[in-house]
């Protein structure tokens, strides 16, 4: 099946401020409890404490080697000064070479450590996020058919995935940078201040600057930003839209029209787009500028301390080296607290997934009952039911269904024909009454088992990216291919099958688009047959096919209903003139129950369906 997959984030792929990383100014979604959904992600981190532990000592190695290299290179530098510069005096390269092979032993080190903090760091973020995964798709096995009912399936796949990809980026990533850059930030004001605590000064008087710059810029260009992303949103739902309603738009020739529109939303996406990207463009070359002074006004004091004596022409090399390390972390921090704004914001919502109500608890495999030779005996007493608690549907429904009988279900939109089948199911939990099956209160079988029970025949297919044995196979687990031929005979699909250039193994695409209406729906019969229920739901499986189709869909339904407890939900009436039992619903109630001549007889709701449905009203049908 098709699913709507997003990118990492309005930035794209880029984690930490890189291209298409995240920039200042960028607007980001902000969790309601902060601190609590970071307590509760940080608890998913402690099975893992001494491996992060690890990662955390080697992160802090990495980077202390990395930032005493440029004192030593600084001290290479005055020997090498010293040795030109000074009367009578010569170039020490035994020193200079002892330096360099020991810097190249610390960045040697450096790296290692580097990799050991990512190797360990990676399988971390790779369990805790598969452990979460685990706990997503298990509540999702777990919520009731109204959680899903209320919600599109975008926002539920967004959270199941992209949310914990974010998660997972994240944790893999960020933790480590954000421990390096700490480390990095402190470490460099250290060595500023071992160098030069004057010139530490002057570097330190560039940071409030610098942050009044950066903060006036992404307040102005958080607009541009905002503005953006909803015009993005509207592009992308009106290229999805004309994209997948394309034949209607020419039907009714309005292809000037879509693409005025698209061009009225490219516009205001192009105008917030290039403001937002330069103005927020501005402040790397700003940062640069106010770095560049800073740079200028060390190189000059320093000069004038290494003529005083005061330090050495190496130690301002290193300095410099130093002040310009100083703003990456600052950098790297701001990048980083929006990506863990983000994440926890996505960290929220999948924790409010997980939080979800779930299903009634069903009994347990010791306590619940089963029913080893179903017979399709179902029974309904005095059941009520409604979708709200303040607001009842369905009240008080009696019905008594024998084995093998056929049980059509009619009435308007909005009845409660489906409420019946999904009760039954046990896809919604019952406010009162019971229903039973052979006698066995389906709230005492487990879920599993009880719909174990049922085949289902909707009139809306639902076919799956795979092979056509495959699908039919999804029926049963286990089934043999003489058992799925058999079942595709049995529906009457084993011709068009085999008149495909790849016969069963033909591979359907996504929306299994490569076949017809029809050969959809027998291949949904083929695979109810392979179940071998004992109670069948068909819902209007021919109103959507032409009438040849229809013939061959219902002489396989005729197959399949044989010996078979089964509920039609009909909208075309003429399909169960032949039912044993017409349960006929309004607003939530059986107003009527009967055999088609025993209803039509009655001149009740059922006479009017079916007289306004096929003589339109003006006469009353012959019996």
């Amino acid at each position: 099946m098709s699913r709507e997959r997003r990118g990492p984030g309005p930035g794209g792929p880029g984690p930490h401020g890189g291209p298409g990383g995240p920039r200042i100014g960028m607007p980001v979604e902000k969790a309601k409890d902060f601190k609590g959904t970071l307590k509760r992600l940080i608890g998913y981190l402690k099975p893992h404490k001494y491996r992060l532990m690890i990662v955390l000592a080697a992160a802090v190695l990495s980077t202390v080697f990395s930032i005493v290299s440029p004192k030593f290179l600084g001290k290479a530098t005055t020997a090498l000064f010293e040795g030109i510069m000074v009367p009578g005096a010569k170039i020490d390269f035994d020193y200079i070479l002892q330096i360099l092979i020991f810097l190249g032993g610390l960045y040697l080190i450096s790296s290692l450590f580097a990799y050991i903090q990512q190797y360990i760091m990676a399988g971390v973020a790779q369990r805790t996020v598969y452990d979460l995964r685990k706990q997503v798709n298990a509540k999702l096995g777990r919520l009731p058919l109204k959680f899903f009912d209320s919600r599109t399936n975008g926002e539920i796949l967004s959270r199941a995935v992209n949310d914990v990809d974010n998660i997972s980026s994240t944790m893999q990533q960020s933790l480590t940078q954000l421990i390096t850059s700490v480390v990095t930030f402190v470490g460099v004001i250290v060595m500023m201040l071992t160098i030069s605590p004057l010139m530490t000064l002057i570097v330190f008087l560039t940071l409030p600057l610098s942050f009044l710059v950066t903060k006036s810029i992404a307040k102005r260009s958080q607009t541009y930003f905002k503005d953006q992303q909803k015009s993005l949103g509207e592009l992308n739902g009106h290229v999805e839209e004309m994209y997948t309603g394309h034949q209607i738009v020419k039907a009714f020739g309005h292809e000037d029209r879509s693409v005025e529109k698209f061009e009225e939303i490219n516009g205001k996406l192009y105008e917030s787009g290039w403001k937002a990207q330069f103005i927020s463009g501005i402040i790397m070359p700003l940062m640069s500028f106010i770095g560049n002074i800073g740079y200028v006004l060390v190189s000059v004091i320093g000069g004038v301390l290494v003529t005083k004596r005061a330090i050495e022409i190496g130690d301002i090399q290193a300095f410099i080296q130093y002040s310009r390390q100083f703003a990456q972390p600052i950098t790297q921090l701001a990048n980083i607290a929006n990506v863990i704004q983000s994440t926890i914001a996505s960290a929220e919502r999948v924790f409010e997934l997980l939080d979800e109500e779930e299903e009634v608890p069903e009994a347990t495999e010791t306590e619940a009952k089963s029913i080893a030779a179903p017979k399709g005996e179902v029974h309904f007493s005095n059941v009520k039911f409604g979708y709200k608690e303040d607001t009842s549907l369905i009240n008080n429904m009696n019905i008594d269904v024998k084995s093998g009988q056929t049980i059509a279900i009619v009435g308007p939109t909005g009845a409660g024909k489906t409420t019946l089948i999904n009760l039954l199911m046990r896809f919604y939990e019952l406010n009162d009454g019971k229903i039973t099956i052979d006698g066995v209160d389906i709230t005492d079988l487990q879920r599993s088992h009880l719909r174990s029970l049922f085949g289902m025949v909707l009139q809306d297919t639902w076919l799956f990216n795979g092979t056509i044995k495959d699908n039919i196979g999804y029926g049963r687990e286990g089934a043999t291919d003489e058992e799925i031929v058999a079942a595709a005979v049995a529906a009457h699909a084993d011709h068009f099958i085999r008149t495909l250039p790849d016969g069963y193994d033909t591979v359907l695409n996504e929306e299994a688009s490569n076949i017809s209406q029809g050969q959809k729906q027998l291949l949904t019969i083929a695979r109810a047959i392979l179940s071998d229920p004992a109670i069948l739901i068909l819902d209007e499986a021919t109103s959507s096919v032409d009438t040849r189709t229809e013939v061959y869909i219902q002489k396989a339904m005729n197959e399949l209903m044989k010996g078979r407890t089964s509920f039609v939900i009909a909208h075309r009436l003429s399909t169960i003139r032949d039912a044993d039992t017409i349960l006929v619903m309004n607003e939530g109630n059986v107003i009527e129950q009967g055999s088609h001549h025993e209803l039509l007889e009655q001149g009740g709701f059922y006479a009017d369906l079916y007289n306004s449905q096929f003589t339109g009203g003006g006469k009353k049908a012959a019996v």
